[in-house]
């Protein structure tokens, strides 16, 4: 079986090989093929991967290119986790926004909006590639904003073996475990929503809900990583949103901490990827591979527990949790997800996974072929979503409304639409303004140049 991965120079690409060579005989795996456009920024990535490579690969074929046709021939597995642009692209996602007091926030709002529009193009050329070289290939997309993005590939890019993951769903089953003093195998996550926008209805252990457990700890002040809300909103609503939703819940609140912050995400990444990449050269050039792996580690403990202090106001994100739940949060994340889902498609014991699939009648209310984020049982080649049902009113409508504009947006890329960019995001419920939706569109063009599509 091969593996091919693109986007490789990303910073996950040693977890997620390293999970490769630890899960390979359980997965049949004989070839990773790992590509990027950026060589220098592959060669340090293959560099801190290559002790646990040099130990345990055996017979393990692992290949490191630029070129995606080498990387994709014969391919059994895809994963896209690549950004167009850079971490630099994402600097203008964010601010631009922010000057005219919206959200500048790297996949929800204006900021998701540029990214897909930026990725579309390249993704659907990788597809067009797979065609030729790997046409019964699943593609397992982590690229940003991944539901509107495998809205994309399922839809007009017409490819049924696609399916989008995000690890903040098994990331709160790996929460709930830890605080309940169990195993994620043992909690059942009952979940719906978008990518990015998705409730938990009931987590059950043991025979029963555990969900009104976690607001009372919520009430009661609590820490849990993840939940950045009103205790009492979350009370109310008698459902445990996705952190994503701290956006809209909490939209002009988190708008004002960011303005507050001397940087914003995206220039806080900036930084201390700068850092973090001229260490890496210093310590190839004399050979030092520990030291690049130490620095490796450093970094990415840093970003962890960084994440979303900007927007919530919290300096850091894991400082008061108990070292169970941090433990949790620092499991395999999307290298486990996707591996999972792997093995289960590869006909090992079915799995029931949460994952960005087309509806087909889960959710009562959305559209047949609408990619959902819901539960599906996974097993060999086949997954199918388990039934939701009805939802409330005020979570329908939210979805709806943002599926609206994620198809604006994919139909804007594909026709070349101005018109259609600028309504895509007046539907966004982040934006809600044409006036504004067609300033953003106009200064994102002029800021992303050439990276951002043609629209007339």
């Amino acid at each position: 079986m091969k593996i091919a991965i693109l986007g490789a120079g990303g910073v996950r690409t040693p977890l997620l090989a390293q999970a490769v060579l630890i899960r390979r005989a359980r997965l049949g795996v004989d070839e990773l093929a790992l590509m990027d456009t950026d060589a220098e920024r592959l060669e340090l990535m293959r560099l801190i991967a290559h002790p646990e490579t040099d130990a345990s690969a055996g017979e393990l074929c692992i290949t490191y290119t630029t070129r995606a046709r080498e990387a994709l021939r014969d391919a059994d597995f895809v994963i896209t986790t690549f950004r167009v642009g850079g971490i630099e692209s994402r600097v203008i996602d964010e601010r631009l926004p922010l000057a005219h007091g919206l959200l500048g926030q790297e996949t929800t709002g204006a900021g998701g909006f540029a990214m897909a529009v930026r990725t579309l193009p390249v993704l659907l050329d990788y597809l067009q590639l797979m065609r030729e070289v790997c046409p019964s290939a699943w593609l397992i997309n982590f690229a940003n904003p991944a539901g509107l993005l495998t809205e994309a590939l399922r839809g007009p890019g017409g490819w049924a073996r696609a399916v989008g993951i995000c690890d903040a769903p098994s990331g709160m089953q790996r929460v709930a475990a830890a605080v309940l003093g169990t195993t994620p195998e043992r909690v059942h996550m009952d979940y719906f929503g978008l990518n990015h926008l998705g409730w938990v209805r009931s987590l059950v252990h043991d025979g029963q809900d555990r969900v009104p457990r976690f607001i009372r700890m919520l009430r009661e002040g609590a820490p849990l990583p993840g939940l950045p809300f009103d205790p009492d909103l979350v009370a109310e609503l008698g459902l445990i949103p996705n952190e994503y939703l701290y956006y809209y819940y909490h939209a002009r609140e988190a708008v004002a901490n960011i303005l507050r912050s001397e940087e914003t995400r995206g220039e806080f990444l900036v930084r201390i990827n700068g850092d973090l990449f001229a260490a890496l050269r210093a310590h190839a050039a004399r050979g030092a591979t520990a030291e690049m792996v130490a620095a490796f580690g450093a970094y990415m403990r840093q970003r962890g527990h960084t994440y979303m202090a900007s927007e919530t106001g919290h300096d850091d994100w894991l400082g008061d949790t108990d070292p169970a739940v941090a433990e949790a949060l620092a499991a395999e994340g999307y290298a486990g997800v996707a591996l999972d889902l792997m093995e289960a498609l590869r006909g090992s014991t079915p799995r029931v996974m949460v994952l960005n699939i087309p509806n087909e009648g889960a959710v009562h209310g959305m559209g047949a072929h609408d990619v959902v984020e819901v539960p599906a049982v996974v097993s060999a080649d086949s997954i199918r979503p388990l039934a939701v049902g009805e939802i409330p009113a005020h979570c329908l409508g939210l979805m709806l409304q943002v599926k609206t504009y994620e198809q604006h947006t994919i139909r804007a890329v594909l026709e070349h639409s101005y018109n259609l960019a600028v309504s895509a995001l007046a539907i966004h419920p982040l934006v809600g303004d044409v006036r504004l939706a067609r300033v953003l569109v106009d200064e994102y063009r002029q800021r992303h140049g050439a990276l951002f599509p043609a629209l007339e």
